[in-house]
């Protein structure tokens, strides 16, 4: 499915978020802290926007994707800013990278769609240094019951009739409600994030709660 959509991604990405989501890459790359001349990696890179802004921001970053036909866009991009991000596929439940070999690992708008998010994060906090950071950016539910209303109409008859237009794909924004209907409130995702052994952890409403910007710690020894 996302294979079916990779070319009109970023135009669907800006025209259903009205351009949002790019101020939202942005507070990730600042939840991360000082990170020019660090190392990351970002799961669930799709066409590589928030590993191009961890880049810009001067860190050296690999981004991951499962979907191949994400990639080549990704790297279109890249190849505009040389020597300090590289694309390549991969799945986020066995990331090949080594324990311990990046300062942060970064997740945006994925982990709703891997087969069993605790592995994806256990994953995350494994290829993390000790005190380095992992961050997770996804939709939520807004509080209140009318901004809640309206977001729900949105999602589930606004978009799914843009998305269709768009993308000429039937099924894919279709999909995008029902898992973000399904995916739990920020308070229960920061605890699966105390589970799975981050410390520290935390999370920032953006947009009024149209989404969510999670943070952990990996412990020191």
């Amino acid at each position: 499915m996302f294979g079916r959509i990779a070319g009109r991604y970023d135009l669907l990405n800006r025209v259903l978020s009205v351009g949002i989501d790019q101020a939202w890459r942005r507070a990730a790359v600042r939840a991360a802290g000082e990170v020019f001349g660090k190392h990351g990696i970002d799961l669930c890179c799709g066409t590589g926007d928030l590993s191009i802004a961890f880049e810009k921001a001067g860190a050296k970053v690999v981004g991951l994707d499962f979907t191949p036909q994400m990639l080549p866009i990704a790297r279109r991009k890249g190849d505009k800013r040389p020597g300090q991000v590289y694309f390549g596929q991969a799945d986020a439940l066995q990331v090949p990278a080594r324990s311990d070999s990046a300062d942060f690992c970064s997740v945006a708008f994925g982990i709703r769609n891997v087969e069993n998010r605790t592995r994806c994060l256990e994953e995350m906090a494994r290829v993390t240094k000790p005190g380095g950071r992992v961050l997770v950016l996804e939709f939520t539910m807004p509080p209140g019951p009318m901004l809640g209303y309206l977001y729900r109409t949105y999602f589930t008859k606004v978009l799914p009739t843009v998305g269709k237009m768009v993308s000429k794909d039937d099924d894919a924004y279709s999909y995008l409600p029902r898992t973000v209907m399904a995916w739990p409130d920020p308070v229960t995702f920061q605890g699966e994030l105390e589970q799975t052994g981050l410390k520290d952890c935390g999370y920032r409403l953006l947009t009024r709660g149209i989404a969510a910007l999670h943070w952990g710690t990996v412990p020191r020894p």
